[in-house]
């Protein structure tokens, strides 16, 4: 493909076409299949998009910075403006003063003008996928409130004793599109990724795996909060939060306010854990397991989730 040219500064050969099929293309995919699922897929596919067309419009902001740099430096090394003020061009290369300054008015004229069009254009872009990302969420999260009306999650909560006060609470493992339902009806919002629950990857092999993506404002550097830190970030977070291995259940204390329960994946298994300080805490006070389930009898009983309770 042969570069375009603007005023008489290149441009990244098909900066602007790829960058126009973008979020049309994720767009098409979410409405040509209702799953939950193939929504994900389209939000996955639009996020490589944008990243993809940023990184594209930044090169070709380098390229004009280079330019620029290029063109200052040609011009000290023809003499049309000294190096210093006290430091005369070399002889044989001053031209007359008012084809000098035509010339570097010229040049600056043209990067200027390549300068605002790139700008114009990654607003624009900016714009179209930020109307993209808001018509996807609102998409995913209507999917997720008729699937919730359609039918209700299913959980069994196995109750497993240690000692005569405390004991261990584990949920069967959940999978299809049931996490991501759960967490809109735990927490009020959708998880940024579908497979989010089962994904037990983690990028240091000597780390448990962390419990956020470096999605939706969380730097790399910020995925493993402690309990405190991950339960501000999941009470704190927008219509999305980058959940990671676990589900969120804030559950009423009688004398007012909340505990930070959380449901996280255990191989065949959700271990019920309760945020303790700045770590997590498996085995549960028998006012903590008794709670923890009343609080899920309580959404059964109001037609929101399918509940067994299982001693063991």
């Amino acid at each position: 493909m042969s570069e375009k040219k603007q005023g008489g500064m290149s441009r990244l050969p098909g900066a602007e076409s790829a960058s126009a099929a973008g979020p049309e293309a994720a767009l098409a995919r979410l409405r040509a299949l209702e799953t939950l699922e193939a929504g994900y897929e389209a939000w996955l596919e639009l996020k490589v998009d944008h990243a993809a067309s940023r990184a594209r419009l930044r090169e070709e902001r380098e390229r004009l910075s280079q330019q620029g740099s290029f063109l200052l430096g040609a011009v000290r090394a023809a003499g049309l403006v000294p190096p210093s003020a006290t430091e005369p061009p070399a002889p044989g290369l001053v031209p007359t003063a008012a084809s000098a300054t035509d010339f570097v008015r010229d040049a600056e004229a043209k990067l200027a003008t390549a300068r605002e069009a790139l700008a114009q254009r990654e607003a624009e872009s900016e714009a179209r996928y930020a109307e993209a990302f808001a018509e996807l969420r609102a998409t995913l999260k209507d999917r997720v409130r008729r699937h919730l009306a359609a039918s209700r999650p299913r959980l069994t909560l196995l109750l497993r004793r240690v000692g005569a006060e405390r004991s261990i609470l584990h949920v069967e493992r959940l999978s299809g599109d049931a996490p991501v339902l759960l967490c809109f009806l735990l927490s009020g919002r959708i998880p940024s990724r579908h497979g989010f629950l089962l994904d037990d990857s983690t990028e240091d092999v000597a780390l448990p795996p962390a419990p956020l993506y470096a999605d939706e404002g969380v730097a790399p550097a910020d995925v493993r909060p402690d309990a405190a830190g991950l339960e501000a970030r999941v009470r704190g977070a927008g219509e999305v939060v980058p959940l990671k291995g676990f589900l969120p259940v804030f559950v009423p204390r009688a004398a007012g306010g909340e505990d930070f329960f959380r449901l996280l994946q255990r191989g065949a298994v959700l271990e019920v854990e309760v945020a303790d300080g700045a770590a997590f805490r498996n085995v549960l006070t028998r006012e903590e397991s008794e709670r923890f389930a009343g609080h899920l009898l309580r959404l059964k009983l109001e037609g929101r989730i399918d509940l067994e309770l299982e001693a063991g």
